[in-house]
């Protein structure tokens, strides 16, 4: 058994329309779900993906408007990279001051050309010109993700050794490992700080990493796995899109196994993707009661976002 790459990431807001704002009529992404926060009925939770919410293009967040800035630090993901066509950072570089975001070139990382800016709640987001050169710069998919560690050894061992990651570059304190299916989101970079403070979750911060299997019996077979390893692995989780288990990772990032089924048009059509507002169907009952609590939100046309 192997892991592929990432299903999807999920992230802390402050302020939902913005976040709204900012990931689709700035990076372009999707709106392929509008739902709540299982655990937390008055608040939303936002999906941006490609247009079919393919697994590993996903970016989700949960945006709670009094959320108060988390801080970067050890045992959090540093940034997430979305990949972008080689030859078209300028263009990024030009859409993000255009609305505000100063985003800046760093060197060649792995031979990859990046530009790194702060999302609006101060989230670290990276573009790789790791695709072909196209006339259309839109982001494909992710890139992959970086974690900040005390100690980086019992993570590589997890990813490596038991998810079956391999082809390891390094680059000074940087040390990148990939999922040898390639696809969306296969690379992770793991950052060696020891000393550094540990990170405070809050708003701009990442809140778990999610990885890719293709349906129910593979992942039981990871819990049990997992299990057997000696980690802490929470029960499976009805998630209405995908079906989750957690686990800490040893660093402290906090990572989710969901599947790929049975995706986001189980509840509405594939051309209407985020247009309404989703329940589960345990919370159908109280839909009323749940969208007088909600803020309300100008929601992006698919066709002109």
């Amino acid at each position: 058994m192997k892991i592929t790459n990432l299903h999807h990431v999920t992230a802390i807001a402050s302020d939902p329309q913005r976040n709204l704002d900012f990931y689709t009529r700035v990076l372009g992404l999707r709106l392929v779900k509008r739902t709540v926060n299982f655990d937390d009925p008055g608040s939303y939770h936002f999906y941006f993906a490609d247009a079919a919410g393919t697994p590993g293009t996903v970016l989700t967040f949960f945006p709670w408007p009094q959320a108060r800035r988390g801080s970067r630090g050890t045992g959090e993901v540093e940034s997430i990279a979305f990949r972008v066509p080689a030859g078209s950072l300028g263009h990024w570089q030009s859409q993000l001051n255009s609305h505000g975001t100063q985003a800046a070139r760093v060197l060649q990382r792995f031979g990859e050309d990046v530009l790194r800016f702060a999302d609006p709640d101060g989230m670290i987001v990276e573009l790789i010109a790791a695709d072909p050169e196209s006339a259309d710069p839109a982001i494909s998919g992710f890139h992959g993700v970086a974690a900040a560690l005390e100690e980086t050894e019992a993570t590589a061992h997890l990813l490596k050794d038991v998810f079956g990651y391999d082809s390891p570059q390094e680059s000074g304190n940087r040390l990148r490992l990939s999922a040898p299916a390639g696809g969306f989101g296969n690379h992770i970079d793991l950052i060696h700080v020891p000393g550094e403070p540990r990170g405070r979750s809050g708003a701009g911060t990442v809140h778990h990493l999610a990885f890719r299997v293709p349906d129910d019996k593979a992942q039981q077979q990871w819990r049990e796995r997992l299990v057997r390893l000696g980690y802490a692995v929470s029960p499976i989780m009805d998630r209405s899109y995908f079906h989750s288990i957690y686990f800490r990772e040893p660093g402290g990032v906090l990572f989710e196994i969901a599947t790929d089924n049975p995706g986001f048009a189980v509840d509405e059509p594939m051309d209407k993707l985020g247009l309404r507002l989703c329940l589960p169907s345990w919370m159908e009952r109280s839909r009323e009661q749940i969208e007088t609590r909600l803020p309300p939100l100008i929601i992006p046309n698919p066709a002109t976002a």
